[in-house]
């Protein structure tokens, strides 16, 4: 077992995909994981999501979406996203994203 309630709310990772930290550890990221490797990883996943977050977005047909194009998710998985996600991924994630040539852009509004 985990040791994280099911039951907690829902966190969006990096891409503001929408999943509850189980779901997280159980799955990875539908879209990021070969990146953040969060599957079996409790703390990458506390690391990599946040608590955070402002409206969601059911994204059932990303190529047809103009909310998709909007928000930058068109080549992403269907599933529910956060329109925002309050903060960013620590430093040290950074560097790694960065390492294997990945740029990263929050997708705080607010920042």
């Amino acid at each position: 077992s985990s040791g994280i309630n099911a039951e907690w709310p829902l966190r969006p990772g990096m891409c503001s995909l929408l999943k509850n930290a189980d779901q997280f550890i159980l799955d990875g990221c539908d879209n990021c994981d070969q990146w953040l490797n969060m599957r079996s990883n409790r703390d990458r996943v506390m690391d990599c999501t946040s608590p955070n977050y402002e409206g969601m977005i059911a994204l059932t047909n990303p190529d047809e979406s103009w909310v998709a194009r909007w928000q930058r998710i068109r080549s992403f998985t269907r599933g529910m996203y956060a329109v925002s996600v309050m903060g960013k991924l620590p430093s040290y994630i950074q560097r790694e994203l960065e390492r294997q040539g990945i740029k990263y852009k929050s997708r705080d509004l607010g920042i």
